[in-house]
């Protein structure tokens, strides 16, 4: 689903985020024309719940697909900006009201997070954050 909210302010772009499953890779196909349309850049798009790591033997499983935002940003040429695991403790300290990044901002989720700020920063013209 394409969220957008409109609103009297100037945006300096948009970050698509989609699970990897060719019905969501639908919706991005519609958002990135969508953004062109209005003459917004589209930063990339981010993959979440690319996997699934079991916490007790880290057996990993691509639940919804493999890749499937990685092969769509190259193949329509946008930047792929991340992974999000699909990983109960997101959800669990996200529930507590205590983000991942910070609850727990050391861990691999974290840097997942991490990294993709980065390259938001770098497209903003922050430099070497």
């Amino acid at each position: 689903m394409i969220h957008f909210v409109a609103c009297y302010c100037v945006l300096a772009g948009a970050i698509i985020v989609s699970t990897p499953q060719d019905i969501a890779l639908m919706d991005v196909r519609r958002g990135v024309e969508m953004f062109k349309k209005v003459d917004i850049p589209v930063f990339g798009v981010v993959q979440n719940m690319n996997v699934f790591r079991c916490p007790s033997c880290g057996h990993e499983t691509h639940i919804f697909g493999n890749n499937g935002a990685h092969r769509l940003a190259e193949e329509i040429k946008i930047d792929f900006l991340g992974d999000i695991p699909l990983d109960v403790s997101i959800q669990e300290t996200c529930d507590t009201g205590r983000p991942i990044v910070v609850s727990q901002p050391t861990s691999s989720q974290s840097q997942d997070y991490a990294a993709i700020a980065h390259q938001v920063l770098m497209k903003l013209g922050y430099g070497d954050c």
